[in-house]
């Protein structure tokens, strides 16, 4: 069933517009061969980005190291033994990430066409990521994307991060719209979540970076092939 009364689309950015999983890869193996530690593979970060950057370089350090991932790090020993390496871990990977941000990443099908619509529609357009604001705002012009959107938000411009409501809030009330009159076009939990706490309709698309579960268990109003579908189902 279509979505009704619609004046505002939040779409994510990393695994909904753009495939950015190169460009993690590189920079925190450069990172972590500055560390003298091995390279990490990419199904490790399938499942660990979307959360921002410190939750990413935390769980790759903690991985690296053999210790549990950052969501069971209850040991005392192991959290300091990655609080050890994680300032210089975070320096090395903002100059990387700076370095490469946008050369090993690829606009998904569908996203340049998507947004043309939505905004031809009249529609006010925000990205919302988790990303540091920086670099988002960085691959957005890389990408040739930032000229659709109105507002862009990342991981650092609010107190905290999706899946808290906040960002989907305060990016509604820079919008000037309700909650009721917003929907979140993204690919994760993460996106899912914040969205039903702040009361914004939630569209999902499946090729993302959803931590290994499919998409359609996440709470959704739509899911849908590509941000090019997204207009259809808005009335």
């Amino acid at each position: 069933m279509p979505l009704k009364n619609i004046r505002a689309v939040i779409v994510d950015l990393d695994g909904t517009m753009v495939d950015t999983l190169g460009d993690f890869e590189a920079s925190l193996n450069h990172t972590l061969s500055d560390l003298d530690l091995p390279p990490v593979g990419r199904a490790l970060l399938e499942r660990t980005v979307g959360k921002g950057s410190e939750h990413l370089i935390r769980s790759v350090l903690a991985h690296q190291l053999g210790l549990p991932e950052v969501a069971g790090l209850s040991n005392v020993c192991s959290a300091r033994t990655v609080d050890t390496l994680y300032t210089a871990a975070w320096e090395r990977y903002q100059h990387h990430y700076q370095c490469i941000n946008g050369q090993f990443s690829t606009v998904y099908p569908g996203v340049a066409e998507g947004l043309l619509a939505l905004q031809s529609a009249g529609l006010r357009l925000a990205c919302l990521t988790n990303k540091p604001l920086a670099f988002a705002r960085r691959l957005l012009e890389i990408k040739s994307l930032h000229g659709y959107f109105g507002w862009v938000f990342g991981g650092d411009s609010f107190a905290r991060k999706k899946p808290d409501p906040m960002p989907l809030l305060g990016t509604c009330f820079a919008m000037g719209v309700e909650p009721g009159q917003a929907v979140m076009l993204g690919d994760s939990l993460n996106d899912a979540h914040a969205a039903r706490a702040a009361g914004c309709h939630v569209a999902l698309v499946p090729y993302g970076y959803n931590h290994g579960q499919p998409i359609s268990d996440a709470p959704h109003d739509l899911v849908l092939q590509g941000i090019d579908h997204l207009l259809p189902n808005l009335a």
